[in-house]
């Protein structure tokens, strides 16, 4: 049974527990991604897609442990904006904040449509536009409540997976043969593919946002984060296994919703609605965290004045962030009332990958020993190169970005509010 640790001041109730943030984490990363992100990989990677896959695991894998050490030492809210500020310095920190922010508020507005396209394409903002109101109501209730939830989501999208991996590995149009790792996009497109599957990894960042909320954070952050990979990554291998071996790269790279048409090919017409039921539940799961986690940052990073500091608030009997979450919803909200998936999603990537950086240039500083810096080494490289491989636009729109945040640090230094 999960009990509350006390809270003390303006800090957060300590709730969750492994088992919680393991959860939280999978309903970030196992989401509406693997559902839409193998289709575009495949067509930059080609035959190349399980070989990025396992790419792009490396440098989740990497990121996840030098943050699983940062949270440790440093378990409060806010992630990795906490450690580049207490690491590298002021500026690092707020750099990733932002990064961090804005490009999983974009990310929230993406998951959000994704879930109006399944549910109703015909009003696909004003299903999005619901949902956001409707899940900000969920976490201003209590992250105790928002794990529950995302529970739920989590189990109801592992039973859809299964569903499509079995369904494709045993019917006749499964063909080993479409297995081949050869890369007919080249190495660049290895590495684009590695960067756009990267988007389905990321969510193991919220549980480090939460350290704050998390029981016994020195033992539980650390288990935790390398758990939901771990089976983040088995989920993953198995459901691109199964889409490539009755689709094939070219046919898998030209689908817009991979799965659907996988099960479609393997002659299970009748589990097509079950997958698009799946996506939506899966959007909603990762819509939950990613509010939970931006606000978490938010208030992380009005505590310290680089946002306005009303932000600061946690409510008295909820013990939350109130006023973070109901202006990031209000954020979300209108950019899901406004945008496109694909617009929303350009410059996310980017700013994930330039988050992780800070939190590997992080975790380089806890140890002199160069064992303990050949991780992060990796991690840093990785995120670098994953990141300058996105296509021209999305790394064009992400550094812009970080240079509006740069820009607005250095106007606040140079103002003495700073």
């Amino acid at each position: 049974m999960t009990q509350s640790g006390p809270a003390v001041g303006g800090e957060l109730r300590r709730t969750l527990g492994v088992g919680d943030a393991v959860v939280v984490g999978l309903g970030s990363m196992i989401g509406a991604g693997i559902f839409a992100a193998l289709g575009p990989a495949a067509h930059a990677a080609g035959s190349g897609l399980l070989p990025a896959l396992a790419l792009a695991a490396v440098v989740a894998c990497c990121n996840a442990l030098s943050s699983a050490r940062l949270a440790a030492r440093h378990p409060a809210s806010g992630g990795t904006y906490v450690y580049g500020r207490e690491r590298l310095g002021a500026f690092w920190g707020y750099l990733a904040g932002w990064a961090f922010v804005v490009g999983k508020t974009a990310s929230c507005a993406a998951m959000a449509l994704t879930v109006g396209a399944y549910v109703w394409p015909g009003q696909a903002h004003a299903v999005a536009v619901a949902a956001v109101v409707a899940l900000t109501a969920v976490n201003y209730g209590g992250v105790q409540k928002s794990a529950w939830l995302t529970r739920v989501i989590v189990a109801v999208v592992l039973a859809v997976l299964a569903c499509v991996v079995v369904a494709c590995l045993g019917s006749g149009a499964a063909d080993a043969g479409r297995l081949d790792v050869g890369a007919p996009g080249g190495a660049g497109g290895v590495l684009q593919a590695a960067g756009l599957l990267f988007f389905a990894f990321a969510g193991y960042a919220r549980i480090a946002t939460l350290g704050e909320e998390v029981r016994d954070p020195a033992r539980t952050i650390p288990r935790a984060i390398p758990l939901a990979l771990g089976i983040a990554l088995g989920v993953y291998a198995c459901v691109a296994v199964a889409a490539l071996a009755v689709l094939g790269a070219g046919r898998l790279g030209e689908a817009g919703a991979p799965l659907a048409d996988a099960v479609r090919a393997a002659g299970v017409p009748g589990l097509v609605p079950v997958v698009r039921a799946g996506a939506a539940v899966a959007a909603l799961g990762s819509l939950l965290a990613l509010i939970l986690g931006v606000s978490r940052t938010t208030l992380a990073m009005a505590r310290d004045r680089h946002l306005p500091g009303v932000l600061a608030a946690v409510h008295p009997r909820f013990q939350v962030p109130h006023r973070a979450e109901l202006a990031v919803g209000a954020v979300v909200a209108v950019l899901a009332a406004t945008v496109d998936v694909r617009g929303a999603i350009g410059f996310s990537s980017f700013g994930v990958l330039a988050y992780y950086a800070v939190a590997n240039a992080s975790a380089w500083t806890l140890a002199p020993a160069w064992r303990t810096r050949v991780v992060p080494a990796v991690g840093l490289v990785g995120c670098a190169a994953l990141a300058f491989a996105l296509p021209g636009l999305s790394v064009a729109i992400g550094a812009g970005v970080l240079a509006v945040g740069a820009g607005a640090y250095a106007l606040r230094r140079w103002t003495g509010r700073a």
